[in-house]
């Protein structure tokens, strides 16, 4: 009865037994699926703060795998605050309610309709990821996403992250009105890609946290992990560590965390 259980929640072959893949594609047009099978296993409460961040996107993921009306979402905001993290948690939490991700780089956005055309016919709801997603001038991939985002299909939504709001890398060249060698004005095209933002109908932005919320990730982080350490003292070790490691960001204050572990566990032995 276990078994069948199993596969009543889980589903059985490929797409059953692993919640994320990648895609290899080839030149006859087929795609393959690779199972991720080191993706972390993070949950959405390891992800200390962004309260509000998280609570939009729980709710948009909860409508579209329980087939409500859901919206493509692009988390967008500084580096290491925890965009990429927060889909793999989504991921995490929601695989045993039929949620599965697909992970696509930029230069396979050409195989995007392939990949469509393969998953959109079966019980799953397929999360479409895309990372650190942003456009040259010059790139013009965004074409396929934007045929993808207009196509919508049901069980597939595009989960995105940048670092830009507007997914576009800004150049000078971009603000004056210059002819570009086909003719068209370079505005033109930056009106374009500008209109494949608004296809994300959740925006969700992670800022950098402020000192006082840098101090409070860490102190629940070093809580989580059993480390000793007076509060004093972790502020005092957290401020020097972020000022000779990039700053404040959850990244750092994991890194500083990781480091004590480590140290911590060096002195015991």
């Amino acid at each position: 009865a276990h078994v069948t259980e199993f596969y009543r929640a889980y589903g059985v072959g490929m797409f059953g037994l692993n919640k994320a893949f990648r895609i290899t594609g080839s030149d006859n047009g087929k795609v393959t699926f690779h199972p991720i099978n080191n993706m972390d296993k993070v949950m959405l409460d390891d992800l200390i703060g962004y309260e509000i961040q998280k609570k939009k996107l729980v709710e948009n993921t909860e409508a579209f795998v329980q087939g409500r009306k859901a919206n493509n979402a692009l988390l967008f905001g500084d580096s290491g605050t925890g965009k990429s993290t927060s889909i793999k948690a989504i991921v995490n939490e929601y695989y045993d309610q039929g949620l599965r991700m697909i992970e696509i780089y930029k230069h396979q956005f050409k195989d995007l309709s392939t990949v469509i055309a393969d998953i959109k016919n079966r019980n799953y709801k397929f999360i479409i990821y895309m990372d650190d997603l942003s456009f040259e001038e010059f790139e013009i991939e965004y074409k396929f996403l934007k045929a993808v985002i207009e196509g919508g299909v049901e069980n597939i939504l595009i989960y995105a992250t940048s670092n830009r709001r507007h997914l576009i890398k800004e150049t000078w060249n971009d603000r004056s009105d210059m002819e570009s060698a086909n003719g068209l004005h370079r505005s033109d095209t930056i009106e374009e890609k500008l209109s494949l933002v608004n296809r994300f109908g959740c925006q969700i932005n992670y800022s950098k946290p402020s000192q006082k919320e840098y101090f409070n990730i860490v102190v629940n982080l070093a809580k989580k992990n059993g480390l000793t350490m007076t509060e004093e003292e972790l502020c005092a070790e957290a401020n020097k560590w972020e000022l000779s490691h990039g700053g404040i960001s959850g990244r750092s204050a994991q890194q500083f965390i990781n480091h004590c572990l480590g140290n911590e566990s060096a002195s015991q032995n």
